[in-house]
């Protein structure tokens, strides 16, 4: 994609945009930390999504996930403005599930009014939506008011759901208070979550996986009309292709949906055989 402009898009790699996208829309991503048996890995490196899920069952010490420091987005951020950005938008994981956006805005702040740091409050292609809008509404030479419109406009409209195969690794985590209270009676069953204004909530449970993938697939075809989708997994990609061939004929989607095997980062708190769906309603 060729074009000029003097606004920078950042994000980091929670969003989980496919490369592809990520090369074509000029997308500065920053890859977020997993650490495993004591070794720090940057998101991407060191251990594919695929082996991940496939050890994260058995393995003896649960990873943990960090973000990229403070330092890595100022070093961005300085070396954009010196290339001749004027605004560089910064778009992250929900604030009140990470750090991440805590540790993009206080390096913003050492560079005025150029950098404006944005809590997606999604997570996975929640966000990445509203960063590919943005590129977009880049790419057509919008100015920095119109792009931040565009992001605003999207996150109002974007949804997260999914089915996990256990409650599990989301009470291990820490981060959601229900999982930890609600386990005894959840040990055998699909919980399924919505990610909704930066919280993890509960939306109900089903009692095996095929009835799960139902239950998803209705989810679905009840958003009604359809912007821009993603079916997401956690190494579930079998379901997650015959969600889509089984749905399809309810969209008027012209081309086929990312199926993203979604980031290490997420998925640690998540486990495998995880399935969902972002979506953004017209």
């Amino acid at each position: 994609m060729d074009f000029d402009s003097s606004i920078a898009l950042v994000t980091d790699s929670t969003a989980d945009i496919p490369d592809d996208l990520v090369a074509r829309h000029r997308i500065h991503v920053i890859a977020n930390i997993m650490v495993i048996d004591g070794e720090s890995l940057e998101d991407g490196r060191g251990i594919s999504r695929e082996e991940f899920y496939r050890r994260l069952p058995v393995m003896k010490q649960t990873p943990t996930t960090a973000t990229a420091s403070t330092g890595v987005y100022e070093e961005l951020y300085e070396r954009l403005l010196t290339q001749g950005f004027k605004h560089i938008v910064s778009i992250h994981a929900a604030s009140a599930l990470s750090g991440i956006f805590n540790a993009a805005h206080l390096a913003a702040s050492n560079f005025g009014n150029q950098i404006h740091v944005i809590d997606s409050e999604q997570l996975s292609l929640g966000s990445g939506f509203q960063v590919l809008a943005a590129a977009e509404a880049i790419a057509r030479g919008a100015p920095l008011e119109k792009v931040l419109e565009v992001i605003t406009n999207v996150q109002r409209r974007v949804r997260v759901i999914a089915m996990l195969d256990t409650l599990e690794y989301v009470r291990r985590s820490g981060r959601v208070s229900w999982a930890r209270a609600r386990l005894g009676s959840l040990l055998n069953i699909k919980p399924f979550v919505e990610v909704s204004a930066g919280k993890v909530l509960s939306i109900g449970e089903s009692r095996t996986r095929n009835k799960g993938i139902e239950r998803l697939k209705q989810l679905l075809i009840n958003q009604g009309a359809i912007e821009r989708l993603a079916l997401l997994h956690t190494n579930a990609e079998v379901d997650a292709r015959r969600i889509w061939e089984e749905i399809k004929n309810y969209t008027s989607l012209a081309e086929s949906p990312p199926i993203v095997n979604i980031t290490t980062i997420i998925g640690v708190h998540t486990g495998p055989n995880g399935l969902g769906f972002a979506v953004v309603r017209k």
